[in-house]
């Protein structure tokens, strides 16, 4: 099923969002922690980016292999076993001192990363009816955002009482938070159909219904993620926008620690700035949405949100001091969070509930991949240049990137609206064939109740082909 044909369960988007932004806090805590330790350890931008390195790279690899399980296994089984492994996995961490050790264990947490960002993606839209999506994801958008925003806050307060130790144990704390969803949640998937108050029409009835190619195209068995060119263009546009622009990830401490001479404190508050600006960007986007019922002006809100943070990125380049970067990463985080809930809310829309993880996966593993290389060619580069060009490089980038794909996006979005009128066309004979059968003494076919859910949301489950954002 693609949504719930019932009410929606608000208190299960809740319940998930909090776990969601529990853990993004620790995330974020511990990467600023380690992030932090590594300078003051003298590492260079090499280190830096080897460790965000170990936090990506599982997350592309793995994301066929993950999107599979997310879909396949149940929900409640995954984020229960997986949430138990992973602060398991930090609370080693906590302790552990070798680097290669502390890699290796950033890179085993990311394997679960793999498997539970897909999997609460894909619950999203089981829980609430499509006219609720938009703000469900706004709720979720929230809660991360919220979690990220307290995470670098909390790692660069507790780096300098305590050291590492302490963000790391809190970290595992928070993983805990997955296991308590995962057995609350009364929304389950994978394994066994998403719950839901309504059943399915049979299939046959659901064919008859046209359906707009501006929603999710195919059928479940014939959908794939490469062959819808609207998810296509925003996921390549996406990452490779942020293999330009992610590169500040790791030259960010250098830039506000040496060149701008910024305490550690100031390190956490610029990060958690862009978080802060994520909130309204992503009620924002909720609210657009809203009036959004053509599939192409999400993909090019994404484009244009992008255009905004390469923007102030390049303006980041110009500043004298730290304290300047707080405006620019809130309007840059806004962006960014009206980008996530573009790109959630087209992903929900277009692939069918059987293969929404996947969906989400191969979605997640474009933007990680993405932000993989720009982590790789910033630690690269910052051995031979100094940070301020280089953000002003990467800023400027990702502007060019997004400018060169408006005509791709145009092509793009002109494509599903030629297929649907080409549908139109034939069905429109075969309801003609149709007619002339029935009056030789055929019953005609019975046209759905008008309480039935029928339409794009409900063909999406048999109509196959996130996801997600992660952040």
């Amino acid at each position: 099923m693609s949504f719930t044909t019932g009410e929606s369960r608000w208190s299960d988007v809740w319940l998930a969002a909090t776990a969601r932004g529990a853990t993004i806090c620790g995330d974020f805590l511990a990467a600023t922690a380690l992030a932090l330790a590594l300078q003051n350890a003298g590492a260079g931008g090499l280190a830096v980016s080897a460790l965000l390195l170990a936090a990506t790279l599982p997350l592309v690899v793995l994301a066929p292999l993950a999107g599979r399980l997310a879909d396949r296994v149940d929900s409640r089984t995954l984020l229960v076993t997986v949430g138990l492994a992973q602060a398991a996995i930090c609370t080693m961490l906590a302790v552990a001192t070798h680097p290669v050790l502390v890699i290796g264990l950033v890179a085993l947490l990311a394997c679960g990363l793999a498997v539970t960002q897909p999997c609460l993606a894909a619950l999203l839209p089981a829980m609430v009816r499509p006219s609720d999506m938009p703000r469900a994801s706004a709720i979720t958008q929230t809660a991360v955002s919220l979690g990220a925003l307290g995470g670098p806050v909390l790692a660069g307060l507790l780096v300098g009482q305590f050291g590492t130790r302490v963000p790391l144990l809190v970290d595992a704390v928070t993983y805990l938070a997955l296991v308590v969803a995962g057995l609350l949640l009364r929304t389950r998937r994978g394994g066994r159909p998403a719950t839901a108050t309504t059943p399915e029409l049979p299939t046959a009835q659901v064919q008859a219904v046209p359906q707009p190619a501006k929603r999710a195209t195919g059928t479940a068995e014939g959908w794939r993620f490469r062959r819808d060119p609207l998810m296509v263009v925003m996921v390549v546009c996406i990452a490779v926008v942020i293999t330009a622009i992610g590169g500040i990830n790791v030259i960010e401490v250098f830039f506000i620690r040496e060149t701008l001479n910024g305490s550690a404190t100031m390190y956490g508050l610029v990060g958690a700035a862009w978080m802060a600006g994520l909130l309204p960007g992503g009620w924002f986007a909720a609210r657009l949405v809203r009036r959004l019922d053509d599939d192409g002006w999400l993909v090019r809100g994404v484009l244009v949100t992008l255009a905004g943070c390469s923007l102030m990125v390049l303006l980041a380049s110009t500043v004298p001091t730290a304290t300047l970067l707080v405006p620019l990463w809130l309007v840059a985080g806004a962006a960014n969070g009206a980008q996530n809930v573009f790109a959630n809310l087209l992903t929900a829309r277009r692939a069918p509930e059987s293969m929404r993880a996947r969906a989400y996966a191969s979605y997640g593993a474009a933007v990680q991949g993405g932000s993989m290389t720009g982590y790789l060619l910033g630690g690269l580069l910052l051995t031979v240049v100094s940070p301020r060009p280089l953000i002003a490089a990467a800023g400027a980038a990702g502007l060019l990137v997004a400018l060169a794909f408006v005509p791709i996006v145009a092509r793009a979005v002109r494509r599903p609206a030629i297929e649907d009128r080409e549908s139109e066309t034939d069905r429109s004979s075969q309801c003609a064939d149709d007619a002339g059968l029935a009056t030789l003494g055929r019953p005609a076919e019975p046209e759905p109740g008008g309480g039935d859910t029928v339409g794009s949301w409900l063909s999406a489950s048999h109509a196959r082909g996130s996801g997600t954002s992660s952040s």
